[in-house]
């Protein structure tokens, strides 16, 4: 394995840090992750320029140094080829790290059939902070845990009025009365890279989306639902499980294969 860290490359899977560490103690980084596309972090679908932009965003506004671009680039294109997905994150003093991973095994399955998730409720769950990525990302990786202990694939996040905000790693989807729905970020979620890129995909197809927030009711109106991230592009949901406030156990089927999503997945075809 190897990754880069502080300007130069390193083999292993362990990086040295003080025992002070703000990143250690506080998760205090910021971080993007990308899906490289045809080995180019200047194509297209990459969105590179935007995820860049998301590390300078975030650094600006903790007030910290903005990592050295060249050296996040250098190190990005050191991985690129053998790791599709890179997460570069950014450290309070400026230094950059990036690591890279490969796409999920089952992707194609994820993406044609679907997958289950379990709506996390608790205070636990929520993530701070949650216009930008972070390295406090506690609640949002409990949830991820605890929905697999359900035997789901996902978590979903919610507010304190029980709304839906996000998933534990990507964006909302849903389909109802003919129009596209996903939550609005003054709900207080992440404004995903594929979020954007989707919401300008639809636009220019003519369709609206409704960006209102969605309480627990509206959930069983959606004829299909599915999330998105920068490594799995769009990934239906046929199963919700623990969708009504008064029912862990309660459970929601929706078919996966809807022929409606595929206007979300053709913004991953026109480059």
């Amino acid at each position: 394995m190897t990754y880069w860290f502080d300007g130069r490359l390193w083999d292993g899977s362990e990086i040295a840090l003080p025992t002070n560490e703000p990143a250690l103690l506080y998760g205090a980084t910021v971080f993007t992750t990308l899906r490289v596309y045809g080995s180019r972090l200047d194509h297209p679908l990459t969105d590179w320029v935007a995820h860049w932009q998301r590390i300078v965003e975030a650094a600006t506004a903790f007030g910290w140094p903005t990592p050295d671009r060249n050296r996040v680039r250098q190190g990005a294109e050191a991985l690129l080829e053998n790791c599709p997905i890179l997460r570069i994150t950014g450290f309070p003093d400026g230094r950059e790290l990036v690591t890279g991973r490969n796409l999920p095994a089952d992707l194609d399955q994820m993406q044609s059939q679907g997958i289950t998730v379990w709506v996390a409720r608790g205070e636990r769950y929520q993530r701070p902070v949650p216009s930008y990525k972070t390295g406090n990302y506690l609640g949002a990786w409990l949830a991820l845990q605890a929905a697999q202990q359900h035997g789901a694939r996902e978590a979903i996040l919610v507010d304190a009025r029980g709304q839906w905000l996000e998933t534990s790693t990507g964006n909302l989807w849903g389909w109802a009365n003919g129009q596209w729905h996903t939550p609005g970020l003054g709900a207080g979620l992440l404004p995903g890279i594929v979020r954007a890129r989707l919401l300008q995909h639809l636009k220019q197809r003519g369709e609206q989306v409704n960006q209102s927030p969605w309480p627990p009711g509206v959930i069983q109106r959606f004829e299909a639902l599915a999330y998105s991230n920068s490594a799995v592009q769009v990934v239906p949901i046929h199963t919700v499980l623990g969708h009504t406030v008064l029912s862990d156990r309660s459970r929601l089927e929706i078919n996966p294969q809807q022929p409606v999503l595929e206007a979300l997945r053709a913004a991953f075809r026109e480059n």
